[in-house]
């Protein structure tokens, strides 16, 4: 199975659409709860991030009965240090998207731990390419 979501910038109001999107079908395939949990924790996680910090970009997810991976490409500045942005609390949110409850910093940290693999490839001001794997 393979679906496609648009992240739009700044769309706070939508965040979270993809990952509730996904738990449904992974509860179709009758898959763990646990590894649901997983999935849309780190989903939401990279959603919300993308909307926060870049300028839009598009969610890939490929579902097969042994995995899920999940590839959130985006258009955006870049994160200019990978390891700082995995320490916990460590945030570039601005101000704005403070207000409004998000950029407490944990966004990559819960995504790490909520799958099988992570990979981020980053280039400053094109964008940042984030890949999870969750096993079943």
């Amino acid at each position: 199975m393979h679906f496609e979501y648009t992240i739009v910038e700044s769309d706070f109001a939508n965040a979270g659409t993809a990952s509730s999107s996904i738990k449904k079908t992974l509860k179709q395939l009758n898959i763990d709860s646990y590894k649901i949990k997983c999935v849309v924790v780190a989903v939401y996680e990279a959603e919300v991030n993308a909307i926060a910090h870049a300028y839009g970009g598009t969610i890939y997810v490929d579902i097969d009965g042994e995995k899920i991976i999940v590839k959130i490409a985006d258009k955006g500045p870049g994160i200019p240090d990978v390891a700082l942005a995995m320490q916990e609390g460590y945030s570039t949110a601005s101000p704005k998207v403070r207000e409004m409850g998000f950029g407490a910093g944990m966004g990559l940290p819960n995504i790490k731990n909520n799958v099988d693999e992570l990979d981020i490839k980053t280039q400053i001001n094109v964008g940042t390419e984030i890949t999870m794997t969750v096993k079943f």
